[in-house]
């Protein structure tokens, strides 16, 4: 009997769509999302914002989806908070359903591990729960709006490259800044070795959370994969005025590392 010969048809799998550019969005989050020191001692500078910032310099998200969608011009809400902590997002939230955009980026969670003391630092279930609060009330209020969750700084990174700069040291001292991680910056004490690792695990749990939390809202959210944590920053991308929010370059850098993590805009369909 002769042998049939048989062909295989392989179709490839379509390409995943793009999204489309949205018309609108907001920021959310604390007071990195606030571009505090980023222009001046002690202000918050919000046009040079990673996500809703006008900044040429920069390039924040918003110009990037500007740069594809014209529509979004002036459709750029920052509804951080300096010195927010997770508990405050619910708040934000709301203040993003209200102006009806189709796009809300979150980073939040900085100001929950950096307390006084690491006693002060917000359980991770409390943590948790405010980010599921905050993402059920856009689902509710913004069904069809996208989300972009964003992991926390490795805030031990600070401490790395900063212990050895006297200025950073005093500036953590005399304002207080993040002592739960900050505190005896110069120490090799165990005690203060073992502090510095549960503050950065505290900080690595939340994150953990945030890409649950994530994971549970659907389609529509997306997280960072850990980007924003594992950006090994340097010195020279934080404030000299207070050596703990980033300054100019350093949120250039945020818009930078979340644009590449977040979704692939692309023109809408018609």
């Amino acid at each position: 009997m002769a042998a049939t010969a048989t062909a295989t048809l392989v179709v490839a799998a379509p390409a995943a769509a793009a999204d489309p550019y949205p018309s609108s969005m907001a920021s959310t989050g604390d007071s990195i999302t606030r571009g505090f020191n980023a222009c001046g001692f002690y202000v918050d500078c919000p046009s040079r914002s990673f996500s809703t910032g006008t900044d040429a310099g920069v390039n924040s998200q918003y110009r990037r989806i500007l740069a594809g969608n014209p529509a979004i011009s002036g459709r750029n809400f920052n509804d951080a908070e300096t010195g927010a902590t997770a508990a405050d997002l619910p708040g934000q939230i709301d203040l993003a359903v209200g102006q009806r955009v189709d796009y809300v980026t979150v980073l939040i969670g900085a100001n929950d591990a950096c307390a006084g003391s690491e006693a002060g630092m917000t359980p991770v279930a409390t943590y948790r729960g405010h980010i599921d609060t905050a993402l059920a009330r856009l689902k509710a209020g913004r069904p069809g709006a996208r989300v972009l969750v964003m992991s926390i700084p490795d805030i031990k990174r600070l401490w790395e490259v900063g212990r050895g700069n006297f200025l950073a040291r005093s500036a953590w001292s005399l304002f207080g800044i993040c002592q739960s991680m900050l505190a005896n910056p110069t120490s090799t004490a165990a005690a203060d070795v073992a502090r510095r690792d549960r503050v950065r695990q505290r900080v690595v749990d939340y994150n953990t959370q945030l890409a649950a939390a994530c994971a549970a809202y659907g389609s529509l959210c997306r997280y960072d994969g850990g980007a924003v944590f594992n950006y090994p920053f340097v010195l020279s991308q934080v404030s000299g005025w207070d050596y703990f929010h980033p300054d100019t370059d350093g949120q250039t850098v945020l818009a930078s590392v979340s644009h590449a993590a977040g979704f692939s805009w692309a023109p809408a369909r018609v």
